[in-house]
């Protein structure tokens, strides 16, 4: 999709009836961009800017799709809200109110500042308000738009955020493509949207550490919310509830539920500063973008926002940004009591069920991951001392022991002709993980640019001894094989007597993943 240029003559401020506007939960995606990838930093300076490049990459996708999506609307007015810091209002009425939170890393902290930058570069509104929360801004500006007739789609999937779903606000899950109303709100959690107050309230969030009533989990609240009404009611008549230990617990409890409702009830009347006529939305103003981008040394999205824009990036100049110190810093959890909790293996933060807090709440897919990585995939810097020839059966052993530890490997076969079935085995690519990888010739031959030509070149593996030793693993089902247009290799290895499996085609889930891509599914 084209952005066409911004229209010469304003449009109207405010809202009105049939206008709509789009509120991202910014803080939401700065922490799913920093979590779903390794760590990312700038080439040029080793600035960490893993965190602000799948930011942009997200934001760039909805502003793309928004046309597009099961949502059905195109917005009229668009925002980015953002915590501002740990502490809000909520800490006077209950000074453990996330105090079970944990600093952010190290590495996140001055992406903070930048993706403030980049929402702005996108010629998005920025929003914070120091003291309140951004569901709370989200909460207030729900309410306005409601109130000049406009309709709101929020851009998450947080609970905390179902209380305001309502004829004239919806949420909008992007990693999943769904829309959130009424109806999905009671599939979930067995109340509408007005009661999600209540049921919070007894359930708690350990997350926020609220504390809720003990003992009393989503199915359960959802009970008793049918059975008495709503919470004041509950808790008025407790006694009548016939098991023990919940009637007990609640009675005990009672002043903890009256709190966490507080807690958990959002602000809808912020003092905000800024209003739905600066919201309106415009398309992306190229150059702008851009330059930021080439700050960043984003080079992939780089390509795609000229394209979309229209803008010949060869004539922006990458423009200056600040970098925040970190004792200057603001942003989400920032200031939090507890220390930064360290990535795993994997580049996630471990949660208590022992996955990772934001894949456990949000349920990120494959081709959010494949969107994220493509930027770090296209701009890294490929380093060719890790790569190798392996000409003895010594260190080709060697490289079949790695693959096995590993459980996975990744391969490529090199044969004389394009028809697997009249082709013959000349070398295979063999990789055990990104950035490493060798080469073994098999049957190369000498003469002048004729790989058929002349006698066979020295220091190459005899192509029996060489798939002897592949053979166990390319038959191994404890060790995953992955390459591109798999049936071509297949096909040859078989008629060499090897059975490849199990196996993945990253030209099948390339198609999976978007199977409409204008540049088909090659490497």
């Amino acid at each position: 999709m084209a952005w066409t240029k911004p229209p010469r003559r304003a449009i109207p401020a405010g809202m009105k009836k049939g206008d709509h506007l789009f509120l991202v939960d910014g803080s939401g995606y700065i922490f799913r961009a920093y979590h779903a990838l390794p760590p990312l930093t700038r080439k040029s300076d080793g600035l960490p800017v893993g965190a602000v490049s799948g930011f942009c990459n997200m934001l760039w996708k909805l502003m793309l799709d928004a046309r597009n999506t099961d949502v059905g609307i195109v917005p009229t007015h668009f925002a980015v809200i953002f915590d501002y810091s740990s502490k809000t209002f909520r800490n006077d009425l209950y000074p453990e109110y996330k105090a079970n939170r944990s600093a952010p890393p190290e590495d996140l902290i001055p992406q903070f500042g930048l993706i403030r930058q980049a929402t702005r570069a996108f010629n998005l509104p920025c929003v914070e308000i120091e003291g309140y929360e951004a569901d709370d801004l989200i909460a207030t500006y729900a309410r306005l738009a409601c109130e000049a007739g406009g309709d709101t789609t929020i851009i998450s999937s947080d609970k905390d955020l179902m209380q305001l779903v309502g004829d004239t606000v919806a949420m909008y899950d992007p990693m999943k493509d769904r829309q959130i109303g009424i109806p999905e709100v009671i599939e979930k959690w067995g109340v509408p949207p007005e009661k999600m107050v209540d049921l919070q309230a007894l359930t708690g969030d350990s997350v926020d550490n609220v504390p809720g009533v003990p003992g009393i989990g989503p199915k359960t609240a959802a009970q008793l919310l049918e059975q008495f009404g709503d919470l004041d009611t509950l808790l008025a008549r407790a006694g009548e509830i016939k098991q023990d230990k919940r009637r007990e617990s609640i009675i005990a409890n009672a002043d903890k539920a009256r709190i966490s409702r507080q807690l958990v009830t959002l602000m809808n009347d912020v003092p905000v500063t800024e209003g739905l006529e600066d919201f309106v939305l415009h398309a992306p103003d190229g150059p702008k973008l851009i330059g930021f981008l080439k700050t960043m040394e984003f080079t992939s999205l780089t390509r795609r926002v000229a394209e979309a824009t229209s803008t010949e990036a060869g004539d922006v100049q990458a423009v200056a940004v600040t970098v925040e110190r970190a004792d200057h810093a603001h942003g989400p959890d920032v200031g939090a009591g507890l220390p930064p909790v360290a990535r795993n293996a994997s580049g996630t933060e471990p949660d208590e069920a022992g996955g990772t807090a934001e894949t456990s709440k949000q349920g990120d897919t494959p081709s959010l991951l494949a969107a994220l990585r493509l930027e770090r995939a296209a701009t890294g810097k490929i380093d060719i001392s890790a790569y190798h020839c392996i000409r003895d059966v010594s260190t080709l052993k060697a490289w079949v022991a790695e693959a096995r530890e590993a459980g996975i490997a990744a391969f490529d076969v090199r044969a004389t002709s394009a028809d697997p079935m009249q082709a013959g085995l000349i070398g295979m690519a063999i990789a055990t993980a990104p950035g490493r990888a060798a080469y073994i010739p098999f049957a190369h031959m000498s003469g002048n640019g004729d790989l058929l030509g002349g006698g066979a070149l020295e220091n190459q593996i005899p192509l029996r001894e060489a798939l002897a030793v592949l053979k166990p693993l390319l038959e191994d089902r404890s060790v995953l094989k992955v390459a591109q247009n798999l049936k071509y290799d297949l096909v040859i290895m078989s008629r060499y007597g090897i059975d490849v499996a199990p196996f993945d085609d990253t030209m099948l889930i390339s198609y999976v993943l978007d199977a409409g891509t204008p540049h088909g599914h090659g490497m």
